[in-house]
C-alpha cells in the first residue's frame, strides 16, 4: 500500500494573465534512489515559464490525490520497480479528468510502453524530451535543455545522495550496443559535446555555487571533444586539487568510462581535472587484460581512487565473479590505488522483479552474495586480507561461504562455534553424489522439514536442517542490496 512521504507543497505559481493556468503535479514512485529525478525537474522548468501552477510529490500523497490536476507526470526508473509504479500511477488516477492527462516517462516508460499504456490508459513518453512540442504542441521549447528546477526537491522530505553537487551531461547516449544495457533505447543517438558552460552557469545564477558536479554520460571517452570538455570543467574550476571555500571540489563521471576506450593522451587529460572517483567497468574476465592495463594507467596518472562496476549474475559464473574481485585489492596492494567494488546483479531490460537467476547461479548462491555484502556493510573490501576474510581466498571457499545458511554469513564470528564449523565440516566431507543431491536441494529459496527427512545420507540430513525455519536477522538490509 502506499504511503505519504510528505504534505501537497506549492513549488511555484505564476499566472500570465493571459493564458490559463494549469495545475501540474509531479510525481516520482516512492522507491529508493540515490540521484533526484532530473526529467521531472526540467519539466518543472518548463511548466513554471509557461505560468503553470507546480507541485512536486514522493510516493502516494494522500493531499495530493484528492485535488484535480490538469496534468500529472510520473517517472519511472526500472523495469524492476514495476509494481510500485504501476500502484503509483492507479494511485492518482482519480485526480485527473481523463487517463490521458497522465503521462508517464523515464526507463521503465522507455521500455515497456506499450504495456503501461494498455494496462493504465496513460500517456506514455519514450525517450527524450529533446523535441519541441512533445508536451504541448503550440511549443518550441526543447524540455531535455532547460535548466533543471533544484528548488523542488526542497518542498519534500526524501533526501536524495546528491550532497552539495549539481547533475549534468557534457556527452549523451552510447555509440555501444551491449544488450543488457537500455541506453540503446533511451538515448539511441551519440552526441559527443554538450556545453557544460552554458549548463553550470544557469544553474549558478539560479541556485548558486556547488562543491561537487556529477556527470552522468555514458561514454564519455567515445567524444572526439574530450579535450574540449576537459577545458570546459577547468574553466569552471574544476581542475586537479581545486577548492571552494577551502574545501575539495570533485567531478564524478558516474555511469563509468569504457576502460577500453581508456588511452595514455586521455587518462592525461582526465587527470588534469578533479576527477574522484574514476569508474571503470569490469563485466567479462575476458577484458581482464584491458581492465588491468587501465588500472595502471590511472596510477601511473596519480589517479589511484578508483570504484568499479563488476556485472554477475549474466554469463558469468560465480568462480569468475569471485575472481573478478579478487583482481582489485591485489592490484590495491600493488599499486596503492583504493578500489571501491560494486557488484551489480543482472536483471533482463524487461524483468518487473528482481527474481532472475542467471544460467550458472541460484537463488541461494544469490542471496549469499547479498549476505556477504550486508557482512561487510556494503563495501567490497580495498584491503586484500580484508577481502579474503569476507569472499574467501579462491573461489571454491567463495562457493562454500555463499551456499551458507543466511545468518551464518551475515555473523559469521557469533557462529563460528555454534553450527557454522558442523556446517562446514560437513559441507566438505560431502561425496560427489552427495554434494550433487545438496545443491539441488540448496537452490531452492526455502528448505523444508520434509527436504530434511527426504535427503538420503545422515551427512545430508545434518546439513540440511541447519536452513529449517531459516530466519536472517537482517532482511531490511538484504531488501536493499538485492539486485
Amino acid at each position: 500500500m502506499c504511503r505519504s512521504l510528505v504534505a501537497v507543497t506549492e513549488v511555484h505559481s505564476r499566472s500570465t494573465g493571459v493564458a490559463q493556468v494549469r495545475h501540474i503535479l509531479l510525481v516520482e514512485p516512492n522507491f529508493r534512489n540515490k540521484y533526484p529525478p532530473l526529467g521531472l525537474m526540467k519539466i518543472s522548468t518548463y511548466h513554471q515559464r509557461r505560468g503553470d501552477h507546480v507541485v512536486f510529490v514522493k510516493g502516494c500523497d494522500d493531499g495530493a490525490s484528492t485535488q484535480q490536476w490538469d496534468r500529472i507526470y510520473v517517472s519511472s526508473l526500472f523495469t524492476f520497480y514495476w509494481d510500485i509504479t504501476i500502484r503509483t500511477i492507479r494511485f492518482y488516477a482519480q485526480s485527473v479528468l481523463s487517463p490521458r492527462d497522465m503521462w508517464v516517462g523515464g526507463v521503465m516508460a522507455t521500455l515497456m510502453g506499450d504495456e503501461i499504456a494498455a494496462l493504465t490508459g496513460a500517456s506514455v513518453v519514450r525517450g527524450l524530451l529533446n523535441q519541441p512540442g512533445q508536451l504541448d504542441r503550440d511549443s518550441r521549447v526543447i524540455v531535455d535543455e532547460l535548466t533543471p528546477d533544484y528548488s523542488m526537491l526542497d518542498t519534500i522530505e526524501y533526501q536524495y545522495g546528491l550532497g552539495d553537487a549539481y547533475l549534468g551531461y557534457a556527452t549523451r547516449g552510447c555509440p555501444n550496443r551491449c544488450d543488457f544495457c537500455a541506453v540503446q533505447q533511451i538515448e539511441p543517438t551519440f552526441i559527443g559535446y554538450l556545453p557544460l558552460k552554458r549548463q553550470l552557469k544557469s544553474l549558478e545564477m539560479l541556485f548558486g555555487e556547488r562543491h561537487n558536479l556529477v556527470l552522468m554520460d555514458n561514454s564519455v571517452l567515445a567524444s572526439e571533444s574530450l579535450d574540449r570538455i576537459v577545458g570546459d570543467l577547468l574553466d569552471l574550476g574544476y581542475e586537479r586539487g581545486a577548492k571552494l571555500n577551502g574545501r575539495q571540489r570533485r567531478v564524478d563521471f558516474n555511469q563509468g568510462t569504457d576502460v577500453r576506450l581508456l588511452t595514455p593522451d586521455r587518462m592525461k587529460l582526465l587527470a588534469m581535472t578533479a576527477l574522484r572517483p574514476l569508474r571503470l567497468a569490469f563485466d567479462d574476465s575476458r577484458l581482464r587484460p584491458i581492465y588491468e592495463a587501465g588500472v595502471r594507467l590511472a596510477a601511473e596518472h596519480e589517479v589511484r581512487h578508483l570504484s568499479n562496476y563488476i556485472l554477475f549474475n549474466y554469463r558469468d559464473t560465480p568462480e569468475d565473479f569471485y575472481e573478478r574481485l579478487r583482481l582489485n585489492p591485489v592490484l590495491n596492494q600493488e599499486l596503492g590505488t583504493q578500489i571501491y567494488s560494486f557488484p551489480m546483479k543482472f536483471v533482463p531490460l524487461n524483468a518487473k522483479d528482481r527474481s532472475y537467476v542467471g544460467k550458472h547461479w541460484s537463488p541461494r548462491l544469490l542471496r549469499g552474495v547479498q549476505c556477504i555484502l550486508v557482512a561487510t556493510r556494503g563495501m567490497v573490501g580495498t584491503h586484500l586480507d580484508f577481502f579474503e576474510a569476507a569472499f574467501g581466498h579462491d573461489g571454491k571457499e567463495f562457493l562454500e561461504i555463499a551456499l551458507m545458511p543466511e545468518d551464518y554469513i551475515v555473523h559469521r564470528h557469533a557462529h563460528a562455534a555454534n553450527g557454522a564449523e558442523d556446517w562446514r565440516r560437513d559441507f566438505r566431507a560431502l561425496s560427489a553424489g552427495e554434494r550433487s543431491e545438496f545443491l539441488d536441494v540448496a537452490a531452492a529459496k526455502k528448505i523444508t522439514q520434509r527436504d530434511v527427512s527426504a535427503a538420503s545420507t545422515g551427512r545430508l540430513k545434518r546439513l540440511l536442517s541447519h536452513y529449517v525455519d531459516e530466519r536472517s536477522s537482517d532482511q531490511g538490509q538484504l531488501s536493499l542490496l538485492d539486485g
